[in-house]
């Protein structure tokens, strides 16, 4: 019993990976499934495909690894964070489709929360903003529009939870309602300074505590599986939010390291160590982690489009047929032409919290065309990268290991856009030799409680780096540029 499966439940898709004793991957399996946009702005996911992907993909990556379930000796559990799903207590059944965290059906009552002044409180409390993205709301809105609910909650019959937590109580056959403290801290319902959820905010939201899972360290006992799902009982040993997961995939163990993840969105995070550094630049007070009952804070950054910008290049424009052809279209582009996107598809994140801009591009010429747009797409993640960067070192001066970001997420694994992100921020960018960081940082809470991986120290002496790019842009260029960037935004935003 010597190898870990990391489920790694994303917005797009599922995947499961299973890492040998040396934490190198032994087999993954993965299966993509269907967004569903009910209005503008909305976007939602059936429960049922988050749950029967997830358990195709682990009995397949068992199989793939020629392993049985006898052979694993934990689960790591890594997820889409703020998605939020409602069930009943006694049949499992959601009472609706999940609401997935890009989703900004609750912009008026977050503008509610605001013009009574008590996004003041949440903030101070839970670290995060009024803004629809957190799972807070989308529990008041289910509970508003779902036929029966409120009184059903009320009742006790329903129960909340993000998607680590309905997996695990799936996995366990209801046996188990419980998150880590990393989802939680990601809910709008959980006060992080005092670990614990917090009556004033779900007073407020009208969300009986009735609902709510326990909270348990990211490395904890969370329940064993049913022994018909896999043939055989595994301990759930490890949780984490993704971006939290890939902070510990990266090993920014010491405060003051950066890393930034490129999936459908982007999230930077900033380890600040025993300090819940309060922002001036709306940034985000967060859980990096929490082990043995003691959080480790950070400052988090979120960007709702990085990847989703190159999904959109290729099913809304269909400029191209595969993700990987955009970097060698970009490569194509006028370089005279200078084109701005800024794909606020489903409002602009951090720094700005604009829930109802929406995106546009600037510098348009009769001679743009799709090598253009490309560009102008993977340079947007650069930019916004920026943002975020600029306000995390304002907020906290000793942001940067000597001034490097670690990358990872898929659209890391992109030269171009790697190096653009560089010449954009004017600093390191180092790229791990093991890519796939989230799943690694479940795979590693779940082999360090289970006796299979070293501790903290050795697993970050074991981070190897593959790639480091160097700033090549001249800096009046990149100011230049970056001006560029915040006109356009200034443009776009709706206020």
């Amino acid at each position: 019993m010597t190898h870990i499966l990391a489920i790694d439940q994303g917005t797009t898709s599922s995947r499961a990976i299973v890492f040998d004793a040396d934490m190198a991957i032994k087999a993954t399996a993965q299966e993509e499934f269907p967004q569903y946009f009910p209005q503008s702005g909305w976007v939602e996911h059936d429960v049922s495909d988050i749950w029967s992907s997830v358990a195709a993909t682990c009995r397949g990556a068992i199989e793939k690894a020629g392993l049985r379930s006898g052979d694993i000796a934990a689960i790591g559990i890594t997820n889409q964070r703020e998605t939020s799903i409602v069930w009943d207590r006694k049949t499992g059944e959601p009472i609706h489709n999940a609401i997935v965290w890009q989703d900004r059906r609750t912009a008026d009552f977050c503008k509610t929360l605001k013009a009574e002044g008590f996004e003041d409180e949440i903030t101070k409390r839970t670290g995060l903003l009024a803004d629809p993205y957190f799972s807070g709301t989308k529990v008041r809105y289910l509970l508003s529009h779902v036929d029966g609910a409120q009184a059903r909650a009320n009742r006790g019959e329903l129960l909340f939870g993000t998607v680590d937590c309905y997996l695990i109580w799936k996995l366990t056959g209801g046996k188990v309602h419980a998150t880590d403290a990393t989802n939680a801290a990601r809910t709008m319902l959980y006060n992080i300074r005092q670990g614990c959820w917090d009556e004033t905010i779900c007073a407020r939201f009208d969300i009986p505590m009735s609902m709510l899972p326990e909270v348990r360290d990211c490395a904890a006992d969370f329940g064993t599986t049913q022994p018909d799902l896999f043939g055989a009982p595994i301990p759930i040993l490890g949780v984490a939010g993704d971006q939290q997961a890939a902070t510990i995939g990266q090993a920014c163990f010491d405060p003051g390291m950066l890393k930034s993840t490129y999936g459908t969105g982007c999230f930077a995070l900033l380890n600040t160590g025993d300090t819940l550094v309060e922002s001036r630049n709306r940034m985000l007070g967060t859980i990096a982690y929490q082990f043995d009952g003691k959080p480790t804070y950070a400052l988090e950054g979120s960007i709702f489009i990085a990847g989703a910008v190159v999904q959109w290049l290729r099913d809304g424009l269909k400029i191209i047929r595969e993700a990987s052809e955009t970097q060698a279209l970009a490569q194509t582009a006028d370089p005279t032409q200078e084109l701005y996107l800024v794909p606020a598809f489903t409002g602009l994140g951090g720094p700005y919290w604009d829930a109802t801009a929406r995106g546009a591009i600037y510098g348009l010429t009769r001679n743009s065309g799709p090598a253009e747009f490309a560009r102008a797409a993977l340079e947007s993640v650069g930019f916004q990268t920026r943002d975020l960067l600029e306000a995390m070192h304002t907020d906290w001066p000793n942001a940067g290991d000597a001034g490097v970001l670690r990358v990872d997420g898929g659209m890391s694994a992109s030269d171009w856009s790697m190096q653009f992100l560089s010449d954009i921020i004017g600093a390191p960018v180092d790229r791990p030799k093991v890519l796939e960081t989230t799943a690694l940082g479940a795979a590693w809470l779940a082999g360090m409680r289970a006796g299979v991986y070293p501790d903290q120290a050795g697993f970050a002496a074991s981070w190897a780096l593959e790639q480091r790019f160097e700033p090549a842009m001249d800096q009046a260029t990149r100011e230049r540029r970056y001006e560029g960037w915040k006109d356009a935004v200034g443009r776009t935003l709706s206020r």
